[in-house]
This record gives C-alpha cells, sequence and structure tokens, in this order.
C-alpha cells in the first residue's frame, strides 16, 4: 500500500488487534488521498495484511545482521499470547495470518470496527452505493451536480477520541506524536466514496441504538454543553459532543470510557436516504384587477375570510411546474385588498422549495405566463422569469426608502375658498406617529412606526372639494 511507509505499521498492527476496520485505521495513518478510500474493503483488508506481513520480514532480516537486535514489533501492552489479543470485553480476538486470506477475508468482514461501528465498512461498498442511487432515481429530480452528506450519530466522537488516545500513547513510547488534526475525519472518508459535487443534496441519516448511552458520560463531566433546544430530540446532538470532548481532561475521559472502545455486535443502521434540489426562486410583476382579493390569504384566528388571494393565484401554477414541495412569496410592498394594482404592476418573487423540475426554457416560461393569466380575470402577470437568490435581496432593498405618490378627493362641510388650503403646499416633511391599523393587526404587532409625508400639493376645485396630493414615505397609511 503505496501510501503507508514503515513508520505506521506500529498503528496498523494496534488498530487491527483491537478491531479497526481498514478505511478507520487508513484514517489514523493520515492517509488523504480518495482513491484509496474508494477500494473495496476486502482489498484494503488485503493490502494491509500484506503491508504487515512485508514489515515484518524486514524486521527479521535486521535482526539477523545485528548482535542481540532489540524486537520491533509493538504488541498491545497487555498481550502476553504472541498474536492472539483480548479486546476490551475480555474476548479472545485472533489476529489471521497474511498468509491464510480466506480466513482473513471470513473474520474481517463479520467484525463491526470498534471506532465507525460499521460506517465506512457496510455502508462504503458497491451494494450501498447503488441504493442510494436507486433512491434518487426514484424521487425524480431535475439536477445537474450534487452534494452528498452524512447525519452521524454523536457517539462516533466519543469512540474516534478513545482510538486517537490509543495511538497517541503508542506512538509517544515510540518518539512520534499524533495531533488530532491529522486525522481524515470520517465524514470526509465517507463523502468520497460517493465522489460529491455541489447543488442537489443527497443525505444519509445513520443510527446506532446499541451504542447511544455512550455519550451521557460527558454530561456529568461538562453539563453546560448539553442544553435543551428547540426542535432536538436530543441533547446528546454531535456539536454538543464535540464541544464536550474539547473540555474534557484525557484522563477524565479515560475513568469513563475504554480505550481502545470496544466493539459492538450491530452494525449502524441507516435510518433513511433523503433527496433534496436546491431552491429556484421565479420573478416577476402582477396586476390585480379585483377590489375582493388580498395579496396573502386572509385567515383570522384559523377562519378564512376570503377563497383566494394573488399568492395563491400565482403559486398553484408554478407549484405544479416545478413539482415543488412548498413556496415562500415575498413582493416589493403590499397593497390593501380592496386596491387595485395597475400600470407596470407591482414586483414579486416566489421561492419553491425542493423542486423536481429546474430547467425551464424562456420559451416555457412565457407559456407558463400565459397559463396564469388565462386562469383568472382577478389577476395578470408579466416579466415571469427565473432569478438567483441574492435578485429577491436587492427586490427587497430599500423599501423602507421608496416613496409613494396618492391623490384623494376631500369634501369638506364648510365653504371653502383657495386661499383656506394654501398653507397645505408650505408643509414639508411632516412626521406622523403611526399605530398599526386594526384591520391588520392579527398578522402584525401593535406598534407606534414613524412614517413622513414628504410633500402636499392642493388643487381647488369648487368651495366644498379640492384634490390632494400626497408624496409619503411607504407604509404611511
Amino acid at each position: 500500500m503505496s501510501s503507508l511507509t514503515e513508520k505506521d505499521s506500529p498503528v496498523v498492527q494496534l488498530l487491527m488487534n483491537t478491531g479497526t476496520c481498514p478505511r478507520c485505521i487508513l484514517r489514523f495513518c493520515c492517509v488523504g488521498s480518495q482513491v484509496i478510500y474508494r477500494r473495496p474493503y476486502k482489498d484494503l483488508m488485503k493490502d494491509l495484511k500484506e503491508f504487515l506481513k512485508n514489515n515484518e520480514e524486514k524486521e527479521v532480516t535486521i535482526c539477523f545482521d545485528e548482535v542481540d537486535p532489540p524486537c520491533k514489533r509493538i504488541r498491545l501492552e497487555h498481550t502476553e499470547e504472541g498474536r492472539d489479543d483480548l479486546n476490551h470485553n475480555g474476548a479472545l480476538q485472533q489476529i489471521p495470518s497474511a498468509n491464510d486470506d480466506d480466513t482473513a477475508m471470513k473474520n474481517s468482514i463479520v467484525k463491526i470496527c470498534n471506532v465507525c461501528l460499521g460506517i465506512l465498512q457496510e455502508f462504503c461498498e458497491a451494494d450501498f452505493v447503488k441504493k442510494v442511487c436507486q433512491k434518487v432515481k426514484s424521487a425524480d429530480y431535475q439536477f445537474t451536480s450534487f452534494v452528498f452528506s452524512v447525519s452521524l450519530p454523536p457517539q462516533l466522537s466519543v469512540r474516534e477520541r478513545a482510538a486517537w488516545l490509543l495511538v497517541k500513547q503508542e506512538m509517544g513510547k515510540l518518539g512520534l506524536s499524533l495531533a488530532k488534526d491529522d486525522i481524515v475525519q470520517l465524514k470526509e472518508a465517507y463523502k468520497w466514496i460517493i465522489h460529491p459535487q455541489f447543488l442537489f443534496e443527497v443525505s444519509v441519516v445513520f443510527a446506532h441504538p446499541e451504542t447511544e448511552e455512550e455519550c451521557r458520560f460527558l454530561a456529568t463531566a461538562c453539563p453546560d454543553c448539553f442544553k435543551p433546544a428547540k426542535n432536538k430530540q436530543s441533547v446528546f446532538t454531535r456539536m454538543a459532543v464535540i464541544k464536550a470532548l474539547e473540555k474534557i481532561k484525557e484522563e477524565d475521559f479515560l475513568k469513563h470510557f475504554p480505550c481502545p472502545p470496544s466493539s459492538p455486535k450491530n452494525l449502524c443502521v441507516a435510518l433513511e436516504i433523503q433527496c433534496n434540489n436546491g431552491a429556484i426562486f421565479v420573478a416577476g410583476r402582477y396586476n390585480k384587477y379585483s377590489r375582493n382579493l388580498p395579496q396573502t390569504p386572509w385567515i383570522i384566528d384559523g377562519e378564512r375570510k376570503l377563497e383566494s388571494s394573488v399568492e395563491e393565484l400565482i403559486s398553484e401554477h408554478l407549484m405544479a411546474a416545478f413539482k415543488a414541495d412548498s413556496f415562500n412569496f415575498s413582493s416589493s410592498g403590499r397593497e390593501d385588498v380592496d386596491v387595485r394594482t395597475l400600470g407596470n404592476g407591482r414586483p414579486f418573487a416566489i421561492e419553491l422549495v425542493n423542486p423536481r423540475r429546474i430547467h425551464f426554457t424562456a420559451e416555457e416560461m412565457k407559456g407558463l405566463q400565459q397559463t396564469i393569466n388565462n386562469s383568472s380575470d382577478k389577476i395578470q402577470v408579466r416579466d415571469l422569469q427565473l432569478v438567483t437568490r441574492e435578485a429577491i435581496g436587492r427586490m427587497k432593498e430599500g423599501e423602507e426608502e421608496k416613496t409613494k405618490t396618492y391623490s384623494a378627493l376631500v369634501w369638506t362641510d364648510e365653504a371653502i375658498q383657495k386661499e383656506d388650503i394654501a398653507f397645505l403646499d408650505d408643509i414639508k416633511e411632516l412626521k406622523l406617529d403611526q399605530k398599526t391599523p386594526l384591520r391588520v393587526l392579527h398578522r402584525r404587532p401593535l406598534a407606534v412606526r414613524c412614517r413622513i409625508i414628504h410633500t402636499m400639493k392642493c388643487e381647488y376645485i369648487d368651495e366644498h372639494h379640492f384634490r390632494l396630493h400626497l408624496k409619503t414615505q411607504a407604509g404611511t397609511y
């Protein structure tokens, strides 16, 4: 095995004796080559046996050339039976001879890794990769690239720390050192098997019920690291365990956890394989012609007041076309239920969550726009297009700084002359302390917000009527 050198031989022998799988052994030997981790489990085990055999032959040659040479073979401190070593549970575990390949393969396949709990054994082989591919294919997603992620049981971090301490102690006897940062992380080793890229996410969630209690001793040593959080079923999250392991002293860790860790009876379980596409954003402008249509669903105390909304009339067709799970609607401002939106229309954007279809041509978008416009006479959309997340941010920027112009026909009870209203033209930057209107209290908190009327201009009509033109800050009622 070209990535291993003679100095790695003690680590390889030590970890094999304690029940560690080939890929975890490579991690603790700081092997970073992706190609090696992708090789089949049997081939890796065979290569490690051959590597140890070759190093043993070199040691024998050196012993014949020297007078009373020291023995360089690395053994566990408690080993007194030659190659027959006792594991942590007291059971005799035979390390097969490198010459006996069939026996070695049978024994190594049955044995579950005491560090990764079998994740880098069973779930890195071709059969499981095919299972993941079948899941992606059956989910019927469009994508051009993907990212692969794994959710690992938190107790793996505890077992990895125990194995690291074991290797660190053994290398210390040889005058060598091993930092935690030198170890190839299990998640990285696993992701290499699947050739990750970007955007489309395939994730596998692992669990190992048999060893779930292994993190509890950390809660006694570092209680501050384990605090209940919203939407978390357990305080023993992976990040909490890692944080506690960084705080706990090595001697305290060794008091509570076996080093090396014991071999489990069962493999990890792949609870689920999830597929998720990155969100797609569709933007455009809408006109609203109805005076009985809210922008978003009008629901108060669980009761729907009106049967539809601008949001629903648009999103219904987008959801069907993109085959998305859900959506989020946003717009540049909003209008009241009884107010029409004319002119060029109001800018809007819809985030489509986890869409199955993501590739649309310009002609297909025009066809989708026409479908929306033909479905209702209450709204019309224009300039429908795919945009980026950054474009949505620019649409929302500066809402408070925008200005709106209004025109109101005013009736007065008393007769007025043109001079009576002339003073309104001189008022500039009038500040208002505006309370949240009653009609929107169901969706907005009661608060006082400062709004500004920038200018006013009067147009005298007759003794009881004049037209008032206002230029105001956005959000002025």
